[in-house]
């Protein structure tokens, strides 16, 4: 049973190439118009190329999918060969920025974790309290849970608490559970616009005495971690991310990182939960299998986790294994719709965006989101 509610459109705030280029990239029939289409065409001659394990490829291909189908217009119009050569290239470029951040602490020694449970579900602030203390981290949970405050009141103690963490320095984790849409977290009516501005510096008007130099301006959230288990939040992360560098450069300020973004669902996919004594989304509840439960625990919880453990028993929802002289061979898709299938969003820097660029054959001021989706 699905526990989020389904979308109703989806924007997202990227340069207009950007668009059009995706938009042109997925015509009707074209290689890169759905995964579906990618994966019968031009992903195996890619996997073929690459020296990586079929298990590790399924983990990139639909990345490496999304990646091309940005591009699509750059990528349909070179010849077959050098299509491929560009591909695996980038396929390459994917795994490099994984291997880059695959240890960095999602939860751990010295981490603040500040949690915003669904007011409306069966969700126990110890499902974040728990495991953040576990692993040495001090949580606050934000949960409207009939003491009188309003879904307002609670949503704006939240903001003020990822405000607080983004203008401050100290590592932190931000975990977002509940109802969700591709521009909001649902469950308190915060859309992804009204969280950027948390994120950021107030925004000065015109007339104002500027408080700080310029120099000091920049916008630097590489400490911070967001992960969001609802509906739809790999969408949700990509408004997010775009709505950041349409603030920064509106109000000219220079952007240094974004933050590391979590999505317990895939493009377009809701999230689902298991509805019995506890309540836990399937996302969130692996997480707390993996690394609270089982025994005995690590130091620390990394994106390498996420890669590895926590993605593939994500994988498992809506598929069933072949099993083949004892060992799993493959997967069967027996029921799309429980399949969520998360991703993780790591920030691209200047050096990053000039590989890409070169890789993709793009002029050196052409407009790349500053954020990877590395699966």
């Amino acid at each position: 049973m699905g526990f989020f509610s389904p979308a109703i459109a989806v924007s997202v705030f990227l340069p207009a190439l950007l668009l059009a280029s995706a938009s042109r990239a997925a015509e009707p029939g074209g290689p890169l118009a759905t995964l579906v289409a990618f994966q019968e065409t031009l992903s195996p001659a890619v996997a073929a190329r690459l020296e990586t394990t079929p298990k590790h490829y399924r983990q990139i291909e639909p990345s490496l999918y999304y990646l091309a189908a940005l591009h699509g217009e750059r990528l349909t119009g070179l010849p077959q060969e050098a299509q491929l050569e560009t591909l695996v290239k980038l396929a390459r470029f994917i795994d490099a920025r994984r291997q880059a951040a695959a240890d960095r602490v999602v939860l751990g020694q010295g981490r603040d974790v500040i949690g915003l449970l669904d007011p409306d579900r069966g969700l126990d602030p110890r499902e974040v309290t728990t495991i953040a203390r576990a692993y040495g981290s001090s949580p606050t949970v934000f949960k409207r849970d009939g003491n009188g405050k309003t879904i307002q009141s609670v949503g704006d103690e939240f903001l003020t608490a990822v405000s607080h963490a983004a203008r401050g320095d100290t590592p932190t984790t931000i975990v977002v559970l509940g109802h969700g849409l591709p521009e909001e977290i649902q469950s308190y009516a915060i859309p992804c616009d009204r969280l950027a501005d948390a994120f950021l510096p107030p925004a000065t008007p015109p007339t104002a005495t500027p408080a700080v130099p310029e120099s000091a301006k920049a916008v630097d959230l590489s400490h911070l971690v967001l992960v969001c288990d609802d509906c739809y939040s790999a969408d949700f992360s990509i408004n997010l991310a775009a709505a950041l560098e349409k603030k920064c450069h509106e109000r000219s300020l220079p952007l240094t990182t974004l933050p590391v973004m979590i999505a317990g669902t895939n493009r377009n996919c809701v999230g689902h939960a298991d509805f019995g004594a506890k309540f836990v989304p399937h996302f969130w509840k692996d997480v707390i299998e993996l690394y609270y439960i089982r025994r005995p625990r690590q130091d620390a919880i990394t994106l390498r986790d996420f890669f590895e453990k926590v993605d593939n028993m994500m994988y498992g929802y809506g598929r069933v294994p072949i099993v083949e002289d004892g060992r799993v061979t493959g997967y069967t898709l027996v029921d799309p719709a429980l399949v969520q299938d998360p991703v993780v969003f790591v920030p691209l820097d200047d050096a990053d965006l000039t590989t890409l660029r070169k890789t993709l054959g793009l002029p050196a001021d052409a407009p790349l989101a500053r954020w990877l989706d590395v699966g």
